[in-house]
């Protein structure tokens, strides 16, 4: 049996991931600030599908909680084949309206600690010849919206040039990047979704099942539905002045995550 370890693993796409992989039959470690959340799903995965799941409580926006989670991805008696990083978070706001402590406390989540534990669990995996890491990233990723736009670009940058460097090695890398996902992504940040039409609206389950079907087929960049690989083809085509028009007068409200 395996072992995937997911950050941001008790709400959202963390926790369809681990649904996911446990019906599978892998080994869980699963990781979130929350310790009574994740001692709570852990007990049930393991009832469920008999598989173990380990708890790690960890905040990644601090260098603590990441190294913690570091620590356990270096520990080569009990190597971690598959690393989903996927804790984030979004503010609301436009540039400037949002204080620096909280812009920079969402580059460390999604920048610093993506990058710190994608090298751990990479150079674990390397010296084995096998392993996947998937960078949650998004679909803002690809159009002007501010830091959480520009984080999640960097996600996607950063995962398409370590695998291309570490091809050959068994170790594949994959950036997800989903549009908007009914979880607490919104609630959490405080923002409203009346206005974002039924139909841009994702299915977390489903998500995961197409995003492990593209880490399988080797992608590096997933955009794992219809609507959304053909909303991106126009965002390609469109002119980037407007199209950061139309981000700046939206993407504030709410943000796909």
């Amino acid at each position: 049996m395996t072992t995937a370890l997911i950050t941001g693993s008790t709400a959202g796409i963390g926790a369809a991931f681990a649904r996911r992989l446990a019906a599978q039959g892998h080994n869980l470690v699963l990781v979130a600030r929350n310790s009574e959340r994740l001692g709570e799903q852990a007990t049930e995965l393991h009832d469920r599908h008999g598989i173990e799941a380990e708890v790690l409580t960890a905040d990644l926006s601090t260098d603590g909680g990441i190294a913690a989670v570091e620590r356990r991805l270096d520990d080569r008696t009990h190597p971690v084949d598959l690393l989903i990083n996927n804790a984030g978070f979004g503010n609301k706001g436009r540039y400037l309206e949002v204080s620096m402590a909280d812009e920079l406390t969402m580059l460390k989540v999604h920048i610093e600690a993506v990058l710190r534990l994608t090298s751990a669990a990479t150079g674990s995996m390397r010296s084995r010849g096998r392993g996947g890491v998937v960078n949650v990233a998004s679909v803002a990723a690809f159009v002007p919206r501010g830091t959480y736009g520009a984080s999640k670009a960097w996600v996607v940058q950063f995962t398409q040039g370590a695998a291309k460097d570490l091809t050959g090695s068994g170790v594949r890398l994959m950036a997800l990047c989903p549009g908007f996902v009914r979880t607490e992504f919104h609630e959490r940040a405080g923002m409203g979704t009346d206005n974002i039409p039924n139909w841009m609206w994702l299915d977390a389950d489903k998500l995961v099942a197409a995003a492990l079907a593209d880490l399988a087929r080797g992608k590096t960049v997933s955009v794992p539905d219809p609507r959304y690989k053909a909303l991106m083809g126009v965002v390609k085509l469109t002119p980037r002045g407007l199209l950061g028009g139309v981000s700046s007068r939206t993407g504030r409200k709410y943000g796909p995550q």
